[in-house]
């Protein structure tokens, strides 16, 4: 787990493909792109409201696939009405999930797990 500062999930990606790069010739987005597609399951975004208090505004789940220098990824939660709602797209990388315990089915349809 990490953080990272961006203004959408999608934005927070595309800064995990690019600062690698800063470290000179001996990498490039061939590389990066990916190698952070396979390596990266969800990204949860938030965002800082007038008050200070932080809330989650979407969850982004990757395929683990890319196309050129995009990173496949679909939301999975966006905020609605004030509420975090499931938008009906589904993690491609369920295995992980499983093994943690979680039943991805079972948490996208706000059932307890």
């Amino acid at each position: 787990m990490c953080s990272i500062h961006a203004n959408s999930a999608r934005e927070a990606l595309s800064k995990l493909c690019t600062l690698p790069l800063l470290a000179g010739r001996n990498i490039d987005s061939d590389f990066v792109v990916p190698t952070v597609a396979t390596s990266i399951d969800v990204v949860v975004h938030c965002e800082l409201d007038r008050a200070g208090k932080r809330r989650v505004i979407e969850i982004i789940a990757l395929s683990g696939q890319s196309s050129g220098s995009t990173l496949e990824a679909r939301s999975i939660f966006a905020l609605r009405d004030g509420l975090l709602e499931p938008t009906g797209g589904y993690p491609s990388k369920t295995a992980k999930f499983r093994r943690a315990g979680f039943d991805p089915a079972t948490v996208l349809a706000g059932r307890p797990a």
